[in-house]
């Protein structure tokens, strides 16, 4: 039996404690954080064995995100491809250190070292002051000289950095080394996967830190040398990133627009202001998914200043 679908689907987040987190998607968007941890991540929709999302109100509350991918695929994601899992992961990411540098594998290699391949928007939703990325490689570094450079614990000199502000973005495909610095919240949407190669930890071990797993024989064989000093999306409309599992948008809501035509589902994260759909209410932080049978399809801003992130799968 079909359920009624009157609303958008808002999910329990699942809160990640890292060394690099904080505090501030509590003071940032009034996220209920575990007591004194430090959280790294929230993961808003993702359906992966070990961390599923659950429906958190509704005729659908308490159901999982793969039942729902299992049992009411087209209601709730239209004609989509047949995938085990849903194949996008939407998270926020709150980074008070850095975050070491790591590469995900790209596809041929991921099937070789057993893991998965990883592509990602990272969206800057709050940036501190000299708020940096760092991003493939500088020019003139080989693959030689990096590995002599790790080896000395000098690897800065070889770091494409990337000075960041609120409203920045960047793709990450996989096989593109990066790492997050200090003072940023984004959202990511991604692939899938949880498989990252950390290559280098900053020294924190030498900070009174415990040294976490490094994973440098298969990161090296993962990072694309060629990969040189990329850029900030500087997207001309308001597309952000086309890729083959995703399509993702950037909208200034100044007025009511449908959010996807009927049979399509879409993912929307609340960035500034306040919005309607479907007489529910969003706030910075929110995410929610518009299923592909909603009725009332239509986003309204209810605030000035209005954006969002609109994430859909390719037709």
């Amino acid at each position: 039996m079909k359920p009624m679908i009157t609303q958008p689907l808002v999910f329990e987040p699942i809160f990640m404690e890292s060394v690099w987190g904080g505090r501030r998607l509590e003071s940032l968007y009034g996220k209920r954080l575990p007591s004194a941890a430090l959280i790294g991540e929230s993961w808003e929709i993702v359906d992966r064995p070990e961390a599923q999302s659950v429906v958190h109100e509704g005729p659908l509350r308490g159901t999982t995100l793969h039942e729902l991918w299992c049992k009411h695929r087209e209601q709730i994601f239209g004609k989509v491809p047949d995938f085990s899992r849903f194949p996008i992961l939407a998270k926020l990411l709150d980074a008070q250190e850095n975050l070491s540098l790591q590469v995900h594998p790209p596809r041929e290699m991921a099937k070789k070292l057993g893991g998965e391949s990883k592509s990602e928007l990272w969206y800057v939703a709050n940036a501190a002051p000299k708020a940096r990325l760092y991003a493939g490689v500088r020019k003139g570094t080989t693959r030689e000289g990096f590995k002599k450079a790790l080896a000395q614990g000098k690897v800065e000199k070889h770091l494409h950095a990337l000075e960041l502000k609120t409203g920045d973005a960047i793709f990450l495909p996989s096989g593109r080394m990066h790492a997050l610095g200090a003072g940023t919240v984004l959202v990511e949407i991604q692939e899938n996967s949880d498989t990252t190669y950390r290559i280098y930890d900053w020294n924190r071990a030498k900070k009174r830190r415990a040294p976490r797993p490094m994973h440098i024989a298969e990161a090296m064989q993962c990072v694309d040398f060629s990969d040189v000093e990329p850029a900030l999306l500087r997207p001309k409309s308001e597309s952000l990133v086309r890729h083959e599992l995703f399509e993702i948008d950037k909208w200034e809501l100044k007025r009511e627009r449908e959010v996807a035509e009927r049979g399509r589902f879409a993912i929307v994260v609340c960035l500034t202001g306040e919005l309607e759909c479907a007489g529910r209410r969003f706030k910075p932080g929110d995410f929610f998914l518009a299923p592909a049978e909603l009725e009332d399809r239509v986003v309204r801003p209810i605030r000035n200043d209005v954006s969002l992130l609109r994430v859909m799968m390719p037709h």
